[in-house]
């Protein structure tokens, strides 16, 4: 049956994590999806900039379903004095949401070194009082303290460090009563998922109603992520998290369809449709609005100037570009109208 395999989705969310991918650093995690896709029965493609798509079958007015592989994070912006890294943020990765984690340098001749991102001075017993208050700035109060004896920009130099190195964020992923906690839920949950759909297609020998296509893109958390599409195709489904708040009808356990993000709205009929698909096949959704700092991949289509419809659907995820939470029934359901969309 197309059931949802949730020991097979978690498993490889958890393998996708442990591949660390800032915006850029795609090649390791493009190769694990080569060959996962592989040995489920299809025959991925590459594109030049980086980026995996995959024909999942049918027939007629192709369909992309899209769920991006990069992660935000940081990049090595100068090496302070004192052996100290002063850094930038990849993507939206903001001061208040990383100090005190725990990261990897990606150095330009192939060697990792841990690290700290810290503030500034880094220990409150011997910070002045208004010291303590001020907000984080990655260009002033903000940077990352090395696992190794360095201190001197030179100490740090000699390591191989410098200027445009990647820096990854630890994941720290953990799971409790159905609740997902981790980093990049955004976007490898749902990465996760689509996976899952690909599985059941290829087990259970699927009909589409239409050809559809895969695309794991490798840029979406700066902007041009599906920029490129091939011929053909008329429809781009994002799956992307669905990010909750006051404001918000997005919920951990439901998955929501986008009426409209941060640019605009989400093609009017297309939406409908999967509206129309979730209240017949009994999915538990919410349909939601996201604004003011939201976009998924199908904005980039579109403004790239392709003429196609694109919607958004994906699980409701609570502290987004942080540590995230989203549970497994949001997963679920994102899968269920994913199947039922294209089935």
């Amino acid at each position: 049956m197309k059931h949802f395999d949730e020991s097979y989705v978690i498993d490889s969310f958890r393998s996708l994590l442990g591949i660390d991918s800032t915006t850029g650093q795609f090649r390791e995690i493009q190769d694990w999806i080569i060959a996962e896709t592989r040995r489920l029965g299809f025959q991925p493609q590459v594109t030049h900039k980086g980026g995996v798509i995959v024909d999942l079958g049918g027939e007629g007015d192709p369909l992309v379903v899209t769920a991006h592989l990069d992660d935000i994070g940081l990049m090595v912006r100068k090496i302070n004095a004192d052996g100290t890294l002063n850094v930038c943020n990849v993507g939206g990765l903001y001061p208040f949401y990383c100090v005190g984690e725990n990261v990897r340098v990606y150095t330009a001749d192939g060697e990792i070194y841990t690290g700290t991102v810290c503030r500034t001075p880094n220990s409150v017993h011997v910070t002045e009082e208004e010291l303590r208050v001020t907000m984080g700035d990655f260009r002033k109060n903000v940077c990352i303290v090395l696992d190794m004896p360095v201190r001197t920009a030179e100490d740090t130099r000699r390591l191989g460090i410098e200027t445009g190195d990647m820096v990854a964020l630890d994941p720290r992923f953990t799971m409790s009563n159905g609740y997902i906690k981790s980093r990049f839920v955004d976007d490898k949950a749902c990465v996760a998922v689509l996976l899952n759909v690909m599985k059941s297609i290829r087990e259970n020998n699927l009909s589409l109603r239409r050809k559809v296509l895969a695309y794991f893109a490798c840029y979406e958390e700066i902007g041009h992520g599906t920029t490129y599409l091939p011929d053909g195709v008329t429809d781009i489904l994002s799956l992307d998290i669905a990010p909750t708040g006051p404001d918000q009808n997005s919920e951990e356990h439901l998955v929501s369809i986008f009426a409209k993000d941060s640019r605009f709205p989400y093609h009017y009929e297309m939406t409908r449709e999967l509206r129309k698909t979730a209240k017949e096949a009994g999915i538990s959704y919410v349909m939601d609005v996201f604004t003011p700092h939201y976009g998924t991949d199908g904005d980039a289509t579109v403004l790239a100037g392709y003429d196609v419809r694109h919607s958004a659907i994906g699980p409701g995820t609570s502290n987004s570009h942080g540590y995230e939470r989203t549970h497994i029934d949001g997963l679920r359901n994102t899968y269920a109208l994913t199947m039922a969309y294209i089935l």
